[in-house]
């Protein structure tokens, strides 16, 4: 579609005043009116036969295969002139649907072909409909333009973010063990008896074998090897609380990747991996698997966990994970509270769960309260809001007070650091044989 720009009705309405002044003051030559808008319809009219036309402009846009949650990711847009031998002044600008950040208008100068990157930001897991892509360009005078509307229909995955995630894992390794050619023993604190060592000064006195060092005449320590082949069981809640954006992204999606960086830890060092899903009832299982093989079926587990706005009942979720469970294991549960009150069966769930199993239990920090508790007091309003996010604050920090009480790991960490802690106590379970 070629339509006229704003610059060409600016200059074709100045012709009006024109033509009524020139006809007031010299009525005989009312002809001499004519020539302004008569020069300003040559030129428009000019400008729209010496533009790029429509058919001669070639689209080509390739969507990516998938995208991640939170990250920024683009669709390649290949065009061509048609042996156009003037530059061209483009704007293109993807209609899309689905959860994601406004569309970008990305621009060129063309002259010959030329390859842009539209960018494409999701903010929720699920897909991303591509339904048409809109180009414009102007003549070469700035009086018309050409709309171009092309059909796409096309979809985009949206995946949980896992991009970066063996590199990460990998350097949580490099840090806590040594790992060469060949394969290598995971020497802590376990259970399992792996070999003799010297005493050397900080050494626990309680490892020291009596026995071996009177023999040997000098002071010698037990090494105990880390068990593997344990069971590491994450569970999400998908309920209302969860949906709270934390810099444009879910608590959910945040909690699914720091499922996954365990996932993928856990895995590579041995044990078995499992997971459930559960908001107002039980929704998805996964049984523990083992092998680096079993990651993509977690991964494809993780990406079906759909988001639901219901209250969380704690007590069904959490008694039908332990009904499933017949070994004991390490569970992890991602979730949120707002009181005091509505903790009181978390805590009871928490409670009968650990009767079995290590529970490790993660929330994130909410920092808007922490800020507001924070600001300065410059007016009642700020005042108020201090008072009341000190208040809520203090019911959250009695909540997890009494959720560690009962032997679970607690982690109320920023969500922009809760990979690193829970890869963190994750290890420091294994090393001390917890499990």
């Amino acid at each position: 579609m070629t339509r006229p720009t704003r610059r060409a009705v600016v200059l074709f309405s100045a012709s009006v005043p024109l033509s009524l002044l020139i006809i007031s003051l010299w009525s005989d030559m009312w002809y001499a009116s004519l020539y302004y808008p008569a020069t300003v319809l040559v030129l428009i009219f000019a400008d729209a036969a010496s533009s790029l036309p429509n058919p001669r402009l070639g689209a080509e846009l390739k969507l990516p295969g998938a995208l991640y949650v939170g990250r920024r990711g683009a669709a390649e847009l290949r065009i061509s002139a048609g042996g156009y031998g003037y530059p061209v002044s483009l704007r293109c600008l993807l209609e899309q649907r689905g959860e994601a950040d406004m569309p970008q208008t990305a621009s060129c100068v063309l002259n010959g072909d030329a390859t842009l990157k539209l960018p494409i930001t999701p903010r929720r897991r699920g897909q991303i409909s591509v339904d048409a892509l809109w180009i414009r360009w102007k003549g070469s005078l700035g009086l018309v333009e050409t709309v171009r509307r092309q059909n796409i229909g096309g979809h985009i995955d949206v995946m949980p973010d896992v991009k970066g995630l063996h590199d990460e894992a990998l350097r949580f390794f490099a840090r806590d063990a040594s790992w060469g050619v060949k394969t290598q023993n995971m020497k802590g604190e376990g259970t399992e008896f792996e070999d003799l060592c010297d005493y050397a000064p900080g050494m626990d006195n309680r490892l020291i074998d009596w026995k071996h060092s009177a023999r040997h005449k000098k002071i010698l320590c037990k090494e105990f090897r880390q068990e593997r082949n344990h069971h590491i069981v994450i569970g999400f809640d998908t309920g209302r609380l969860m949906l709270e954006p934390v810099d444009g992204v879910p608590k959910l999606d945040r909690a699914i990747r720091a499922g996954l960086l365990l996932g993928w830890v856990s895995l590579y060092s041995g044990d078995f991996l499992g997971g459930c899903g559960f908001d107002v009832s039980f929704r998805k299982f996964i049984h523990p698997g083992r092998g680096m093989q079993y990651f993509a079926r977690f991964q494809h587990f993780a990406s079906e966990l759909s988001y639901r706005a219901e209250e969380t009942n704690f007590t069904l979720g959490l008694a039908e994970l332990n009904t499933r469970l017949s070994h004991r294991a390490l569970v992890v549960v991602f979730t949120e509270f707002v009181d005091a009150i509505q903790a009181e069966l978390l805590i009871e769930s928490l409670g009968w769960m650990t009767r079995r199993h290590v529970v490790i239990f993660v929330s994130m920090r909410d920092e808007a309260s922490s800020k507001l508790q924070c600001a300065p007091p410059d007016d009642f309003t700020s005042v108020a809001s201090a008072v009341i996010a000190d208040d809520f604050l203090r019911e959250r920090r009695i909540v997890l007070e009494r959720i560690a009480r009962l032997g679970v790991h607690c982690l109320d960490v920023p969500a922009a650091g809760i990979s690193t802690a829970l890869l963190n106590r994750y290890l420091m379970i294994k090393q001390r044989g917890l499990l």
